[in-house]
């Protein structure tokens, strides 16, 4: 039997990630020593706050064949998430609405991509019985990973040719921006590797570092996660730090500032897969019909949605902050104070921090509005 061509199966993987809807796939070997003291050094620093499963495994992170011996290559993919509809600035610019990272507001990616990568593993799995007819056929074992396991996706994902780390820290394509999800298949089959992207392709740009609402990326590629919206909106199980809760605005769930302002992404395309399309519960919605929701109306609009792991409590505590950054209106007061009634000790905190805030914003509003009325009746000018 002819030996097999596995340039000729690289291909072939490659066109079946396309067909399963991956935007992008690539190879590389397991080798990230690279990585190992940056990786030391960010939990050493303790940037990793309360999460404690990424120091639980050591090293592992950066040791793919660790996770399933006998692997020598990873396969690499990602997949575009951008809604056609996106209404970013819409969102942000609105403090009655709620914002909400674009990622979250269709299916949870964790599903889609794991669906897909099984049925890319099935399809190489039967290639290779095929290909080696029981002669070797312990290849073409393979195990999918969507952000789930200790494993350094985003290196890996660079080294295979899809991008470079960003500032920061997401993976950037020059043709993609960073509005995409990755994943990866763990094989035991020696294909040939792709080329990394040479170099990062940030230059001189710092314009994530400065954009970010609570000073998050502490260095160019270095993320402080215990001051990252997005990880005290969701990883994060506690209070928030009183701190950071004006600079949250409207961000009840994750952040995208980081990507936005960043140039790489006016090449980012819109994604056509259904899955990622905004429910409209979700999209640019009024925060007071969200406050308004109980524990059962929540597990119904976040079915499937993986806005649903960060449980009630902690949607409530988020919903409680942006509501004291809002427009102080009888309304928003009214419907704080009806839900500090029942609420449990840690949403209590926030919404008693909420209502304190609407009261000085009042004040603050009040006596301007006396200092004009004094002014109009003086006859002198509105700015005296």
């Amino acid at each position: 039997m002819s030996a097999p061509d596995f340039h000729q199966l690289a291909h072939d993987i490659k066109l079946w990630a396309r067909e399963l809807g991956f935007d992008q796939a690539g190879i590389t070997d397991t080798d990230l020593r690279s990585e190992e003291p940056r990786l030391q050094a960010w939990l050493d620093a303790g940037y990793h706050g309360s999460m404690d499963y990424m120091a639980r495994h050591g090293m592992m992170r950066a040791r793919p064949h660790e996770l399933l011996p006998g692997t020598v290559r990873v396969l690499s993919v990602r997949m575009n998430y951008l809604p056609f509809e996106a209404g970013f600035a819409a969102t942000l610019r609105d403090p009655t609405l709620g914002y909400i990272s674009r990622y979250a507001l269709g299916r949870d990616y964790h599903k889609v991509l794991r669906n897909r990568l099984k049925q890319l593993g099935d399809r190489i799995e039967a290639r290779c019985a095929e290909l080696f007819q029981g002669t070797a056929d312990t290849l073409g074992e393979w195990r999918p990973f969507v952000d789930s396991a200790p494993i350094l996706e985003r290196p890996l994902a660079a080294k295979a040719g899809l991008g470079w780390v960003g500032k920061h820290s997401l993976l950037l394509n020059e043709s993609a921006g960073s509005f995409f999800f990755l994943g990866e298949l763990l094989l035991n089959l020696p294909l040939p590797l792709d080329q990394s992207v040479e170099k990062a392709q940030c230059g001189k740009c710092v314009a994530c570092i400065n954009i970010c609402p609570t000073g998050a990326i502490v260095a160019p590629y270095v993320v402080d996660g215990r001051r990252c919206i997005s990880y005290l909106t969701i990883e994060n199980d506690g209070p928030i730090p009183e701190e950071f809760r004006p600079l949250l605005g409207n961000r009840i769930y994750g952040c995208d500032d980081c990507q936005l302002i960043c140039p790489w992404n006016r090449y980012a395309d819109a994604s056509p897969e259904p899955d990622f399309s905004p429910r409209p519960s979700l999209h640019r919605p009024p925060l007071l019909a969200l406050w308004r929701w109980s524990e059962r109306d929540f597990l119904k609009q976040t079915e499937g949605s993986p806005i649903r792991r960060i449980g009630y409590q902690r949607w409530r505590r988020n919903l409680a902050v942006a509501l004291g950054n809002g427009p102080a209106t009888t309304e928003v007061i009214a419907a704080l104070q009806l839900g500090l009634t029942t609420a449990e000790p840690m949403v209590a905190e926030h919404i008693e921090w909420a209502l304190a805030t609407l009261a000085r914003r009042q004040d603050e509003e009040n006596k301007k509005t006396r200092l004009l009325i004094r002014c109009i009746e003086k006859g002198l000018p509105d700015h005296a």
